[in-house]
């Protein structure tokens, strides 16, 4: 088990993590003493591929957001724009259960970063990994209309695990 050190924020509308997108994941990110980002979240079946089954592009959306999240960990107002990303299926992830995705940061200059990360099934298995590339910007740099100050908190819920 890994540490929960800290909370990161939620945006309001985001795919993965916008608590506002009622379609979407609304993934919560923690990070942990282990200098990673743990991404925990439930899809449900309008996230499925086949039956039983999330799609493969809720599990990139996922790690995409995780790794990219990594760069965040003392580095706040650093955010990372995708540059590349590969995954490799290697269990099929159900839905309707809480899932948990982990993201490291294994490389870094002071343009770009790279990482890993992986989503295991509720029994611990590794379902996913993925490998990605990012150039690190400042939020006002990716979007105009991004207003950090009122689109980016953090949400503490009772319920907010101590343990990943």
């Amino acid at each position: 088990m890994k540490k929960i050190v800290n909370k990161q924020p939620n945006s309001a509308d985001c795919f993965v993590c916008g608590l506002n997108n009622e379609r979407g994941v609304q993934a919560f990110f923690y990070e942990t003493d282990t200098h990673e980002v743990a991404a925990v979240f439930t899809p449900h079946r309008q996230h499925q591929s086949y039956p039983g089954r999330v799609h493969g592009g809720i599990a990139a959306c996922i790690l995409d957001e995780t790794i990219g999240r990594a760069i965040q960990i003392g580095n706040p107002d650093v955010w990372g724009v995708t540059v590349e990303l590969s995954l490799t299926y290697k269990k099929p992830l159900p839905y309707e259960c809480e899932l948990k995705a982990f993201g490291r940061i294994t490389y870094e200059n002071r343009l770009m970063f790279e990482g890993e990360g992986e989503i295991c099934t509720p029994e611990g298995d590794v379902a996913v990994t993925a490998k990605a590339k990012y150039v690190k910007m400042r939020s006002g740099q990716i979007s105009e209309e991004f207003d950090v100050s009122k689109d980016w908190n953090v949400h503490l819920h009772i319920d907010d695990p101590t343990e990943v």
